[in-house]
């Protein structure tokens, strides 16, 4: 039988997504910059940490032995860049399995770490993950559809908000509330605000799907739910009311620096990254990713820089236009029929 932690890096990087909303989104050029490029500033703050860039590597694997082989290449990249690195879920260490496929700061020591659990996870189980990893923040996933799909998956889901709850008033750290890869809505943040959160990665449909995943490990035939929930560029334009409010993270689809700095004008404070990483250090060295993501920073400057933007929170005020299937649902919340 193979790792379940395996099947999900080997669909992962198997999956092609058929759409992605950050293409349906067009940023406004300016003409006349006010700022030299070594003007930019692209440092930004969440889950009461300052972080250097806005970019992070987002919760993968763990919990088995090509887990451990693709988390110190990462965490060794992470450190080398200076980049934020939040582990998979930490659920299999808890169990006395595999704790050595986590990266550990003992290992690293200059890695900026952050932990992963599944909300379906006790809060004793949470302070257990902050104890021995001794992360900046902890994220807590939130993955119903997945749970669902998944043969061996979660079939209560009652106690969940009781739980966030629990960790809101408890937590030594941070919490961040994930999504998975689903989208999260407005609805979902403003609950969990209302709990003590102001932390939230929404990360939307277009990257990877754990709905595709885990329909590719089950003998029952649910494809049709492959493409669920809402793409990440959605997402954020259905929460913007509330970006002023919480802190908000996206991942979901993030390929390049332009998708970055897309998320970024919707009022993302940070934007994670998993598959384009994974595939990143699958096909090379870990000397050429380090070169790929430290090139990023300077992408990440120049684009700013074309936008008239010192700050990453001035990327907020940049104007852009929506095509495509984002326009289409843009005129429908409006009310329009759109034009043939």
């Amino acid at each position: 039988m193979t790792n379940r932690k395996d099947d999900h890096i080997q669909f992962a990087l198997n999956y092609q997504a058929p759409y992605n909303s950050f293409d349906d989104m067009e940023l406004i050029h300016h003409s006349l910059p006010e700022y030299d490029l070594q003007d930019i500033d692209l440092s930004t703050h969440f889950a009461g940490q300052d972080f250097e860039f806005p970019f992070y590597i987002n919760a993968m694997t763990g919990g088995s032995e090509k887990g451990r082989s693709v988390n110190r290449k990462l965490a060794y990249i992470a450190q080398a860049t200076g980049i934020l690195m939040v582990t998979g879920s930490y659920s299999a260490a808890l169990k006395g399995k595999d704790v050595s496929s986590y990266p550990s700061l003992n290992d690293f020591p200059n890695l900026l770490l952050a932990g992963n659990i599944g909300i379906d996870k006790p809060y004793s189980a949470g302070l257990q993950t902050i104890t021995e990893l001794q992360p900046l923040f902890l994220q807590l996933h939130l993955n119903a559809m997945q749970e669902l799909l998944m043969p061996e998956g979660e079939r209560q889901f009652r106690s969940w908000r009781t739980t966030l709850a629990d960790y809101a008033a408890k937590s030594p750290v941070p919490i961040v509330l994930k999504e998975v890869g689903f989208g999260m809505d407005k609805q979902t943040i403003e609950t969990a605000r209302a709990l003590g959160i102001n932390t939230f990665d929404i990360s939307g449909r277009g990257g990877t799907s754990f709905a595709y995943i885990e329909n590719q490990r089950s003998t029952k035939n649910r494809s049709y739910l492959n493409e669920w929930g809402q793409t990440t560029v959605q997402t954020l334009l259905n929460i913007q009311s509330l970006t002023d409010k919480v802190e908000i993270l996206a991942s979901g689809g993030v390929r390049h620096p332009l998708d970055m700095i897309k998320a970024l004008v919707l009022g993302a404070r940070a934007v994670g990254l998993s598959r384009t990483v994974l595939e990143l250090a699958e096909q090379y060295s870990s000397s050429q990713v380090i070169a790929i993501i430290n090139s990023w920073k300077e992408d990440l400057r120049l684009i700013m820089c074309a936008l008239n933007c010192r700050t990453v929170p001035e990327l907020k005020s940049v104007d852009y236009l929506l095509h495509g299937q984002l326009l289409t649902q843009k005129k429908a919340e409006l009310g329009l029929k759109p034009r043939h």
